[in-house]
């Protein structure tokens, strides 16, 4: 029972930790691309699948198609995702320019930040309530199996909650460094 708490728990971190990969720092990051698809030859495909991702220097990204056909379409789907950023091309490269966001803008991937780890949290406690009603519902544990059980659940739960708020402050620092 406790492994199967313990890597629904850690699926959970890890969709966390994706999660905070595409929340934008102005400091460049491949992670914000993974979720963008352009059409490759009738086939959705990811761009870090079509392309190498770069990142020269701390504000600047730089994408190489392995086939200049379609830097255009790198292009496009850059500019109609939601990044907010504009992509320069020069027919062979694209390059991503990572402008430094203002005080208001960090404070606003900040409280974007708490509430990931707030959903985190609750799945983490979703993932403790279901253990703890299938510990009750087990009929061959005593009462006292039952507790024994219940605080060991508790316990991975704490250490678990412990685990964002350390991933939590760790993001804010980054998100607020200038």
């Amino acid at each position: 029972m406790g492994s199967d708490i313990s890597a629904q728990m850690d699926k959970t971190l890890a969709s966390l930790k994706h999660n905070f990969s595409k929340v934008r720092t102005g400091r460049a990051n491949a992670g914000i691309l993974s979720d963008i698809s352009i059409d490759y030859y009738g086939v959705p495909t990811p761009i870090t699948q079509v392309a190498a991702v770069k990142v020269p220097e701390a504000h600047l990204l730089v994408i190489e198609p392995w086939d200049r056909g379609i830097t255009d379409a790198i292009v496009k789907a850059i500019a109609a995702s939601d990044l907010g950023i504009t992509p320069n091309s020069d027919g062979s490269v694209v390059r991503l320019p990572f402008p430094a966001p203002t005080e208001e803008r960090r404070r606003e991937l900040v409280k974007e930040c708490h509430e990931l780890a707030e959903h985190a949290r609750v799945s983490i406690r979703g993932i403790r309530r279901e253990a703890n009603g299938a510990a009750e519902r087990d009929e061959n544990l005593t009462e006292d199996d039952v507790r024994r059980d219940q605080a060991r659940i508790q316990k991975r739960t704490d250490e678990y909650v412990a685990k964002i708020d350390q991933m939590l402050k760790a993001k804010e620092a980054e998100v607020m460094e200038i």
